[in-house]
């Protein structure tokens, strides 16, 4: 009776998997039309923006409402928001899970992490997944409370996704100084997580600045000279240029760090060393977070590769004298 009992279970199981399975495709699709964000939170990258630290694992369990799980330590990839499975993998031990919930064995309680009123799976992800397709509403946990240094402000994902945001800007300042040097200074992005990025450029600038005057360069030096040699310039251009109008979510220094990227990347691919005028132009010419634009400008792209081959680079000013890409090693687009 047992065995019959656990396989009409585990076909249950099956059944309910695929269901939770097309609904994430489903979501991941609209979340792509949309432009919307349909991912679980990765803990490792909140615990580094708030620079938190573990406090002491409760020894009872709670019931943790479901809704209040919006990100996992290490599966945060293989379920989206809403705690859907994304992977067929998945398969095997979802519905084992979700036969043993169903069955007389059970399963033990999840391991969380608490943040504010939101919650982390550190162990239990597929616990958790079963638990949301079969309609529950709470899960029994053991919680571990993360010390953050100032009050978490947000109720439910997307209000964690703005929070996080303010909150790395704010930690960012605080670090740098930054309006206390420029009270007019504006360095607000719009995605959690990307202020480390600002930290890594003004450490990697204080490595050179210190070469260049030959001693170790204080960290407020540091900052200064970031500021005025290298963010200055570019967000200037950028403001200039008119190419926010194609990005109109996001700020200065979103584009700023995009551009340092794709700025880097011709650099390591044409040795192309740009100018802020040309890495904005270049960039302009490819990207856009408009529908109609970037349809229209990855068909230009793709109509210039067909022409000029894959080493074509839109958009270079004409006075940069380049009427030819080169690639420094040919062999990398025939692997």
């Amino acid at each position: 009776m047992m065995t019959e009992l656990s396989t009409r279970d585990l076909h249950e199981a099956n059944t309910r998997f695929r269901r939770a399975h097309f609904q994430a495709m489903l979501q991941d699709w609209w979340a792509s039309l949309s432009g919307q964000n349909a991912d679980l939170f990765s803990y490792e990258d909140v615990r580094g923006i708030l620079e938190a630290h573990a406090g002491v694992t409760l020894p009872s369990t709670q019931e943790i409402p479901l809704d209040k799980i919006v990100g996992s330590v290490g599966r945060y990839r293989d379920f989206t928001q809403a705690f859907l499975p994304r992977n067929e993998a998945l398969q095997q031990r979802w519905s084992r899970v979700d036969a043993a919930m169903s069955g007389m064995t059970g399963v033990p309680p999840v391991d969380l992490y608490q943040v504010g009123e939101l919650y982390f799976v550190r162990d239990g992800n597929h616990r958790v997944s079963v638990a949301r397709a079969r309609g529950d509403k709470t899960i029994e946990a053991y919680v571990t409370p993360m010390n953050v240094p100032f009050p978490v402000e947000a109720d439910s994902a997307e209000e964690l996704s703005q929070w996080l945001t303010e909150a790395g800007y704010r930690l960012f300042l605080e670090r740098t100084k930054l309006q206390e040097y420029y009270p007019d200074a504006d360095l607000r992005l719009t995605e959690p997580g990307r202020y480390r990025q600002l930290h890594e450029q003004i450490a990697v600038h204080r490595w050179f600045l210190g070469e260049a005057l030959q001693r170790e360069a204080s960290y407020e030096e540091a900052v200064r000279s970031w500021y005025e040699n290298v963010y200055l310039p570019l967000a200037e251009e950028i403001r200039d240029s008119g190419v926010c109008r194609e990005f109109p979510k996001r700020t200065i220094s979103d584009l700023f760090l995009w551009i340092c990227y794709h700025r880097e990347a011709l650099r390591e691919r044409f040795s192309l060393d740009l100018s802020e005028e040309a890495a904005v132009s270049t960039f302009a010419s490819v990207y856009s977070d408009k529908p109609l634009q970037k349809v229209f400008k990855d068909a230009r792209l793709a109509m210039s590769r067909l022409t000029g081959g894959e080493n074509v680079v839109l958009g270079l000013p004409v006075q940069t004298g380049i009427a030819e890409i080169t690639d420094p090693d040919p062999e990398r687009n025939e692997q």
